[in-house]
C-alpha cells in the first residue's frame, strides 16, 4: 500500500496540478463519504438539524402571507424588502453552490484519469483497491449529478420567489405611495377646511363688530336656537309641516268636492226638462280611495233597491263602454284600473234606462305611486288584513291576518300557519271589491286558482290600492297581466 500511495503522488505531480491550487470549498472541510449498499454513496450528515436557506426564505414568506391582512402597510414592505434581500443572498449562495459543483466535476474528472493510469500498473490486492477507489468515484459522480439536478431546481424555485418578493415588493411600495397621496390629499383638504372656517370666523367678526352688540345678541340667539333644532333632528318644523300639510289636504278635499257639486249643478242646469237620464246622479270623490254612490235627483224617481244596475269603464278618447264585473249595486269604490277613466252606472226599472256619470275621469290618490315605488324595492311587504269572506262565505271571525306581496308570489298568514299561497299565474285573479259596505273601499278580491277565492279587508284604502298596484307590478315583470273577472288589461296598466 506505501508503494501504491508512492506512485500515485509521483504520477499526480507529474501529470496534474496541485488539488488546493484552483478549488476553493464553501466549506472549511470536505464532506464525508462512505460507500453503501449498491456501490451509492452516502454522506455522513451531522446529527443537529440545520435549515438551508431556501427553507428559511420559504417559511418567512409562507408566515407572510398569512398574516398578511393584518399587517399594516408599512410592515408589508419591510417584510417583502426584507424577504427580497434573503432571495438574493439565497441566489448568490446558488451561484457558489454551482461554481463549487463545477470544480467537484473537475477534480473528480482529474481523480478518476489518475486512478484509470494506476490501475494498469498495479497487481494484486493493490489492484482491488484500486478497483474499489475507481467504483466510489464513478458513484460518487452520479451522486454528483444527482445533486446537479437537484441544484437546477431550487435554483428555478429561487428565481420563481424572488419575481414573486419583487413584485409583492412593488406592489407594498405602490399601496404607501397611494396611502401617502390620499394622507395628503386629506391634510390639504383639512388645512383647506381650517382655512375656510378661520376666514367665516374672521369674517364673523368683522360682522359682528360692524353691526354692534344688539345684532351680535341676535345672531348669537338664532345660532343657538339652530343648534337645538339640530340636536333635536327638528321635531318641531316637521310637526308644523305636518299639520299645515293635514290642512291642506282638508281644503283641497272640501274644494275637490264644491267643484264637482258645482258641476252636478251646472249639469242639472243644462239638462233639458223631458230629459230622464239626469234622475240619478253619483255622489262622491271622484278619487281612487273613495266610494261613489247613486243618489236620486227627485223624490218621484223610483227606488234603487227596486232597480237593476251595473258599472261601467269609459276612456276619456273613446265612447265604448266597458262593462265592471260584479258591480252591480248603488256603491262602487273605484280602484288602480279607473284612473283616468268615466265611470257611468246605468240604472234600469220597468224596462227603462237611466245613466249616471262622474262629471271628470278618476285621479289618482296623492302619493300613492312613489309610495309604491318604494315598496317595488323590497322583496315581500307585508299588510295587515282581514278575511271577511272564504270561498263565498262570510267569516264571523275578525283575526288579524297578514297578506304577503312578494315579486314571484303572493302569501296569506295567519299567525305562524299559511292560509294560501301561490305564484302569479294566468288563473289568478286580483281587484277591488265591486259591493257595498262601509269598508268597500279598503277591501279586495283574491282569487288564488279556481275554487278558492278571499275577500280581505286593509286598515285604509291607500294599503288596499298600494297591494293592489304592487302585486300587479310584480306579476307584470312575471309576464302575467294580474286583472279582476271580465276585465280588459290595456297595456301599460
Amino acid at each position: 500500500m506505501t508503494r501504491l500511495t508512492r506512485d500515485f503522488a509521483t504520477m499526480h505531480k507529474e501529470n496534474m496540478p496541485a488539488v488546493s491550487a484552483d478549488v476553493t470549498f464553501l466549506s472549511s472541510r470536505f464532506p464525508n463519504y462512505r460507500l453503501g449498499s449498491n456501490a451509492q454513496v452516502l454522506e455522513l450528515k451531522d446529527n443537529q438539524k440545520s435549515f438551508s436557506m431556501k427553507e428559511i426564505v420559504a417559511r418567512e414568506t409562507a408566515m407572510l402571507l398569512d398574516h398578511q391582512k393584518r399587517m399594516s402597510v408599512r410592515d408589508l414592505t419591510y417584510k417583502f424588502e426584507k424577504g427580497l434581500a434573503a432571495a438574493a443572498k439565497l441566489s448568490v449562495e446558488d451561484k457558489l453552490k454551482e461554481a463549487a459543483s463545477l470544480e467537484k466535476h473537475v477534480l473528480l474528472k482529474k481523480l478518476r484519469d489518475a486512478l484509470e493510469a494506476l490501475r494498469g500498473r498495479v497487481t494484486g490486492k493493490n489492484k482491488d483497491d484500486v478497483e474499489s477507489a475507481v467504483s466510489m468515484v464513478e458513484a460518487l459522480a452520479v451522486q454528483l449529478a444527482k445533486r446537479e439536478g437537484e441544484l437546477l431546481h431550487e435554483k428555478e424555485e429561487v428565481k420563481k420567489l424572488a419575481n414573486f418578493l419583487k413584485q409583492a415588493s412593488e406592489e407594498a411600495k405602490r399601496l404607501v405611495e397611494e396611502e401617502r397621496s390620499i394622507a395628503r390629499a386629506e391634510i390639504e383638504n383639512a388645512r383647506a377646511a381650517v382655512q375656510r372656517v378661520e376666514e367665516a370666523l374672521q369674517e364673523h367678526e368683522q360682522m359682528s363688530k360692524a353691526s354692534g352688540k344688539q345684532d351680535y345678541d341676535e345672531l348669537l340667539k338664532e345660532v343657538q336656537e339652530a343648534r337645538r333644532i339640530k340636536m333635536l333632528h327638528q321635531p318641531s318644523k316637521v310637526m308644523d309641516m305636518d299639520f299645515e300639510l293635514r290642512a291642506l289636504r282638508v281644503q283641497l278635499m272640501e274644494k275637490s268636492m264644491r267643484s264637482a257639486h258645482l258641476q252636478k249643478e251646472l249639469s242639472m242646469l243644462k239638462m233639458n226638462d223631458d230629459e230622464l237620464s239626469h234622475i240619478y246622479e253619483i255622489d262622491g270623490q271622484e278619487l281612487l280611495g273613495s266610494c261613489l254612490l247613486i243618489q236620486k235627483c227627485f223624490d218621484e224617481a223610483a227606488d234603487l233597491s227596486e232597480c237593476s244596475i251595473q258599472w261601467y269603464r269609459v276612456a276619456s278618447d273613446s265612447e265604448k263602454r266597458d262593462p265592471i264585473s260584479g258591480a252591480t249595486k248603488p256603491v262602487y269604490a273605484p280602484e288602480p284600473f279607473d284612473v283616468g277613466r268615466f265611470l257611468i252606472a246605468e240604472i234600469v226599472h220597468d224596462g227603462k234606462k237611466f245613466t249616471a256619470s262622474t262629471t271628470s275621469p278618476i285621479d289618482p290618490a296623492p302619493g300613492l305611486g312613489s309610495y309604491v315605488e318604494a315598496l317595488v324595492r323590497r322583496h315581500d311587504t307585508e299588510f295587515n288584513v282581514v278575511v271577511t269572506q272564504m270561498n263565498g262565505v262570510d267569516q264571523q271571525s275578525q283575526t288579524i291576518h297578514v297578506l304577503h306581496v312578494g315579486k314571484m308570489r303572493m302569501k296569506l298568514c295567519k299567525g305562524t300557519t299559511v292560509v294560501a299561497k301561490e305564484y302569479y299565474s294566468s288563473t289568478m285573479q286580483l281587484c277591488g271589491v265591486r259591493g257595498g259596505g262601509n269598508a268597500a273601499a279598503q277591501a279586495l278580491f283574491w282569487q288564488v286558482k279556481p275554487g278558492t277565492t278571499f275577500t280581505v279587508a286593509f286598515e285604509s284604502g291607500r294599503d288596499r290600492n298600494a297591494a293592489i298596484l304592487l302585486a300587479r307590478r310584480f306579476a307584470f315583470d312575471c309576464n302575467i297581466m294580474l286583472a279582476g273577472p271580465g276585465d280588459r288589461t290595456p297595456l301599460g296598466t
